[in-house]
């Protein structure tokens, strides 16, 4: 793109840009709705795989999630190819505890859902299940920072619109 083109953004590329980079970084829809499930299930004994699939594709639509994720995988790849300036790329390359912008990155994908999105993500983040643990795991090459956080975010935005979609349907089905 030459300088005298005025810039336009291209909503549906950075939409398909965000989904190739999770594929690319390893991470499948299936997976994290697998988390969604996992948060869910004991409160909607009838939610499905499925269901929780579409949660996340409908997740991953949303253009604060787009931002997120392209921002967090970058950093993450930056790390990884020993790209950035210390004393930041040492803590990012080694995942800092006390470096929290990974979770606060995250948190804009949350709150999309309000806050049960930020109880769930919480939950997540202590506990690290399914693919957030193991993309959480320290191999000495690989950089997930900001994935493992943007993941269960993800997750729990999912499993927050479950939430309310599911309450939703209850009063539609007994009104008071």
């Amino acid at each position: 793109m030459s300088s005298t083109e005025p810039y336009r953004l291209n909503s549906r590329a950075v939409a398909e840009a965000t989904r190739q980079w999770l594929t690319k970084r390893g991470v499948s829809i299936e997976e994290i709705a697998e988390l969604a499930y996992f948060l869910q299930k004991d409160y909607f004994p009838e939610l499905t795989a499925e269901a929780c699939v579409s949660h996340v594709e409908a997740v991953l639509s949303k253009r604060e999630v787009h931002n997120a994720v392209l921002t967090g995988i970058q950093l993450d790849m930056l790390a990884e190819q020993r790209m950035l300036l210390p004393p930041l790329q040492e803590m990012l390359f080694h995942d800092e505890p006390l470096y929290g912008c990974d979770e606060i990155l995250a948190l804009s994908i949350v709150n999309v859902y309000g806050s049960i999105g930020l109880t769930n993500f919480g939950y997540i983040d202590k506990l690290k299940p399914g693919v957030v643990k193991r993309l959480n795991e320290k191999n000495g090459h690989d950089v997930h920072t900001f994935l493992d956080d943007l993941v269960g975010a993800i997750a729990a935005a999912a499993a927050s619109r479950i939430a309310h979609r599911m309450q939703a349907a209850k009063e539609e089905e007994h009104p008071e």
